[in-house]
């Protein structure tokens, strides 16, 4: 089956229906004007450049908040706006096209689209399945272990979600239930909400990649994808035991297990996807040693993104890898063009020392509260939480804000690492379903409506809150993060 990875990022307004306009978007359209505009003539002392870069960088922000119109589309007209209107020269407007942050986003999509196309994922997913056991809880745990594996292969939360829910609409079925049962409503609930917190615990996401890059652009440390990788893993591990037992607490199955011949769907569906071919073979092969490196990197550290596209570019390549150039035509690449404008914004509140301003009128009010540890990492979790309420899009919300931070973090002697990866888990918290493309996506079937999302989503965020302290004080200063 020839099926292009959906990409990263959220349904935006584009893509709904016609003639569904929300509130909040026509409201954003007239903003998009309204305030640019009284930014770029406003009395106020700064000098006419700095309120310039204020008034572009303020219609590209509003445009992501309210989903104007795409958020590739909103960003390109920034960096154009930028270099038309003779703000800064195009080598600055554009200049997030030339960092690796995007294009480790673009490799990442070439490794999905290749696990997809080859039915690697259906097939990992399959025999996890059929591993975990018949039973409702072994099942949602069997799930659960599925969606943090395929993370490594499939980097875009939405693509994992649309895999998943292909595996979980068969086992609904196969337990003789349907929307609105608690299994249905479980099971969707949990693959849909886990996708969003695995992408900020593994460098594979869009999210985790933005973050990663601005870590190292702004805050000046390199930034490993072993270290990120280990220093979250035990969050992983017990993220996966807690959804799970909070999972299984919240909605009691009307039926506990499988029956014989209900079983029987995995074994089916296995045996339809038929032994490995030479396809799914190289596909495996490739991820595996793009894995490898990335966990080796400590050793070599050659930049994982070099690593990531360059595996992703030998999957395209004549009698090596799995993909063709129509299969590149498919793919979606306004991710990476968002990526790389967020990236450009940032660029340019360095280059004309507007970073340095909005450090110091956005953070002052954070100084006095980031005091001992403790409170420090109680501030910037909660407040990155509260956030991203209002800039719901993770990409544009890293994206922005961690440069400012990272800014922040050098000029006050504190460690932009872990400020930035502090920040990044803060992002993982949602409660509402606009917060995000996969939660979008996940509940587009049906099986789950927003009180079930409030609910669990409010749950973990304050469970991922006390994990997240342990990891701090007890954890992250073994693997040098301190």
């Amino acid at each position: 089956m020839n099926t292009a990875v959906a990409a990263p990022g959220p349904v935006t307004a584009a893509e709904r229906p016609a003639g569904m306009t929300p509130t909040r978007v026509a409201v954003g359209r007239v903003l998009c004007v309204a305030v640019p505009l009284a930014l770029w003539f406003a009395p106020i002392d700064v000098d006419a450049r700095t309120r310039h870069v204020l008034a572009i960088a303020a219609f590209m922000i509003l445009s992501w908040i309210t989903e104007a119109m795409d958020y590739a589309l909103a960003g390109f007209i920034g960096c154009y706006l930028y270099w038309a209107l003779g703000v800064v020269p195009f080598g600055v407007a554009f200049s997030g096209f030339a960092t690796d942050t995007p294009w480790f986003l673009f490799g990442a999509a070439l490794f999905g689209a290749m696990a997809t196309k080859t039915g690697l994922a259906r097939r990992i997913a399959f025999v996890v399945m059929q591993r975990v056991g018949r039973t409702y809880a072994r099942v949602l745990l069997g799930l659960i272990i599925t969606d943090f594996l395929l993370t490594f292969i499939i980097p875009s939360g939405i693509a994992r979600v649309v895999v998943m829910s292909a595996i979980a609409l068969g086992l609904v079925e196969a337990f003789g239930v349907g929307p609105g049962s608690n299994i249905g409503r479980a099971m969707f609930l949990i693959i849909t909400y886990a996708a969003g917190l695995f992408d900020k615990m593994i460098i594979a996401g869009a999210a985790s990649i933005t973050a990663r890059g601005a870590i190292e652009r702004v805050g000046g440390v390199e930034v490993l994808w072993s270290r990120w990788f280990l220093a979250y893993l035990p969050c992983d591990i017990i993220t996966i035991l807690i959804a799970w037992r909070l999972t299984l607490w919240l909605y009691p199955p009307e039926k506990e297990s499988f029956t014989r011949d209900e079983a029987a769907y995995l074994e089916r569906e296995i045996h339809r996807m038929g032994s490995w071919n030479a396809a799914s073979t190289r596909a495996a092969v490739l991820i595996a040693l793009a894995i490898g490196l990335w966990l080796t990197d400590f050793l070599h550290h050659i930049s994982p993104s070099i690593i990531g596209l360059g595996v992703g570019l030998a999957a395209v390549l004549p009698g090596i890898g799995v993909l063709t150039v129509d299969d590149m035509k498919r793919m979606n690449y306004l991710p990476v063009f968002f990526v790389a404008a967020a990236v450009s914004m940032g660029e340019v509140l360095v280059q004309t020392k507007t970073l340095e301003l909005l450090t110091s009128l956005l953070l002052t009010w954070m100084e006095p509260l980031l005091g001992s540890l403790l409170q420090s990492t109680l501030v910037l979790y909660w407040t990155a939480f509260v956030y991203h309420i209002f800039l719901a899009s993770e990409i544009s919300m890293l994206g922005t804000s961690l440069p400012v931070l990272m800014n922040f973090a050098k000029s006050h002697g504190m460690d932009p690492l872990l400020i930035g990866m502090i920040w990044t888990f803060g992002a993982g918290g949602k409660l509402f379903a606009y917060q995000s493309g996969v939660l979008i996506v996940g509940m587009s079937y049906g099986y789950f409506d927003s009180r079930d999302l409030f609910r669990l989503g409010a749950l973990l965020t304050v469970i991922q809150c006390a994990l997240l302290l342990l990891l701090v004080f007890l954890y992250w200063p073994l693997v040098g993060i301190r």
